[in-house]
């Protein structure tokens, strides 16, 4: 527990140093809060704007600061003096993605703040869909870091994969055969449940659609990590 909780306050220390990561977990909140307040449309649904750039966040955020911390970390050796130091690699990938989690998490509060006409438990829904996302995009970005030699090579992969999966839901919404193809995405799904918090609908659907991308990133990830470790 104490090398984990090492690890969360050196990459707190390393993020505030490091700009490219920083504006990953503030631009989306901070976009959704000045659409929020600054445009209003008739006719627009609902916290449109908040959903639109939650599900941006949770497609970006996660991703690419995991893969980004752990492809740079391989790429200078600081990884590898971790390792040297009784450092274990679970205790390693538990302390970045608590970390990442804890931090991307502030911006679902953000983001939940700016929720119009809804109930509290409307809110606790929101912030557990906005985690269940976090998770799964935090799987996908290790994945990706694990499986890169470095930085370049991770923000090569990380960058075409984000953009699908932050840009797929909104195109979705303008488009019905993007919208087919969307549906087996995870961040479809999230988009799709913090749209509908007010429909007290059957959510298994979205829940079986999330754990099937929650299944495939974590064998990608145990794949990966079998064939390069963290070396």
């Amino acid at each position: 527990m104490n090398n984990i909780i090492t690890i969360i306050k050196k990459q707190l220390i390393d993020t505030l140093k490091n700009k490219t990561v920083l504006i990953q977990f503030v631009m989306f909140p901070l976009l959704g809060i000045i659409m929020t307040k600054a445009i209003k449309i008739e006719g627009m649904p609902e916290n449109f704007f908040v959903n639109l750039f939650a599900t941006m966040y949770i497609g970006m955020a996660p991703l690419t600061s995991v893969s980004a911390i752990i492809s740079e970390e391989k790429e200078k050796n600081t990884l590898r003096v971790l390792l040297m130091a009784d450092v274990s690699p679970i205790q390693y990938l538990l302390g970045i993605g608590s970390y990442v989690f804890s931090v991307c998490m502030l911006g679902g509060v953000v983001f939940c703040c700016l929720l119009n006409d809804v109930t509290n438990s409307q809110r606790a829904l929101f912030l557990a869909v906005i985690a269940v996302g976090i998770i799964t995009s935090i799987m996908l970005g290790a994945a990706i870091g694990v499986g890169s030699k470095n930085q370049m090579s991770a923000t090569s992969v990380s960058v075409p994969v984000m953009m699908v999966f932050s840009f797929l839901p909104m195109l979705s919404m303008f488009n019905d055969k993007i919208e087919k193809v969307a549906k087996i995405t995870y961040s479809e799904q999230i988009r799709i449940l913090m749209s509908n918090l007010k429909d007290s609908g059957n959510y298994a659907e979205n829940a079986v659609v999330i754990f099937i991308n929650i299944v495939l990133f974590g064998i990608v990830f145990s794949v990966l990590y079998k064939k390069q470790g963290l070396a």
